[in-house]
């Protein structure tokens, strides 16, 4: 009732209105100690001061809007490390898209861009891996034309910088292996790992909305929270498949097979280890989709590299069950399938070009 006879007496129309007055007040104090003021989006309000600086997390667009209107902005959205996404996700980010029409002065209004941690769901073990090597991606969009935008070059390059980091104290590699060790109760966490690398947390807030309750005394212990948010060793098998694709020779297929027969395998030995670890169990039905999707592939690449053509129902069959083998498990989810589906796919696309 005090907010609303304030609101009454001051002629303040609404909640906006309102945040503006606040904002008008604050922003006075702040200049009067050399202080900037910085807030979300909302804050641009009709009647805010321009010195006040937009902070967006409603996206490029947001951020452009106010820089057109004389507002100096940071870009957020696209860079929020905790939804784990992929780097190349927030590389191609740029805070400036190539072709935006702004002035020059406009331009000079986006001051870049804010690498932005929530810490629901890390902990001081994880923390590192949440944080790097990613966001060493984000810094080199940052400072780079927006013109810079060579994926492949980007991860080779972060690869090296992943390394330096763990050379000057970061954990981000360490503490990998030892949340494996315990969730292997200190038994051989290889057939753990293989897995475990394969597999990646699900991104945004999917974590939030599948069934699991958190506080902050939860503990931040299981499979999702050790694997990594991206899967190099997936990334490195797309790219595997594509040259797969792109040159059906006995090389290629046998670099592709290799990695397949590794991962089919696979299962027989983890199934041992959570036998002996029930806190692996959520994850168990995964690896038993590693081994069968693996299986897949395998006879995929053979039909493939070979001309022969599969029957129309083996190519239904198994596209279903590498569908139904990309289900979450255990709020992870398998991110080898979609470059097997996508040489299944070209099998059929072969077919139909040849009839």
């Amino acid at each position: 009732e005090a907010i609303q006879s304030f609101m009454k007496k001051n002629n303040i129309v609404d909640n906006h209105a309102l945040q503006t007055y606040f904002n008008q007040r604050i922003i006075k104090i702040l200049e009067a100690n050399n202080k900037k003021m910085i807030g979300w989006d909302e804050i641009l309000q009709p009647s805010l001061p321009k010195t006040a600086i937009i902070h967006s997390w409603r996206g490029i667009e947001s951020l452009i809007n106010a820089a057109k209107e004389g507002y100096r902005g940071i870009l957020s959205n696209g860079y929020y490390i905790d939804l784990v996404q992929p780097a190349s996700f927030h590389y191609l980010n740029d805070p400036v898209p190539a072709g935006t029409k702004l002035s020059e002065k406009e331009l000079e209004n986006i001051l870049g861009g804010e690498a932005t941690m929530w810490a629901e769901m890390v902990s001081p073990e994880t923390i590192d891996s949440r944080i790097w090597p990613r966001t060493a991606a984000i810094a080199e969009r940052l400072w780079s034309p927006s013109t810079v935008r060579n994926i492949d070059d980007m991860y080779r390059r972060m690869a090296r910088i992943s390394f330096l980091l763990e050379e000057h104290g970061l954990l981000h590699h360490k503490n990998y292996e030892m949340m494996l060790r315990r969730l292997t109760n200190n038994q051989d966490i290889s057939a753990l790992k293989t897995l475990v690398d394969v597999v990646e947390p699900l991104e945004k807030y999917a974590r939030h909305s599948r069934g699991v309750k958190y506080t902050a005394t939860s503990p931040l212990t299981r499979v999702v929270d050790a694997a990594r948010p991206e899967s190099m060793d997936a990334r490195e098998f797309a790219m595997l498949v594509d040259s797969l694709i792109a040159n059906p020779n006995d090389q290629n297929q046998f670099r592709v097979s290799e990695q397949l027969k590794h991962w089919k395998r696979n299962h027989l030995e983890l199934e041992k280890i959570i036998a002996q670890s029930p806190v692996l169990r959520e994850i168990e039905s995964l690896s038993r989709d590693l081994s069968d999707v693996c299986e897949v592939g395998l006879l995929a690449g053979k039909y493939y590299v070979s001309g022969t053509q599969p029957s129309d129902m083996w190519v239904e069959r198994n596209l279903e069950l590498l569908t139904a083998a990309k289900k979450s498990r255990g709020q992870v989810e398998l991110v080898i399938i979609d470059p097997i589906i996508k040489l299944v796919n070209q099998i059929k696309k072969s077919d139909t070009e040849s009839k």
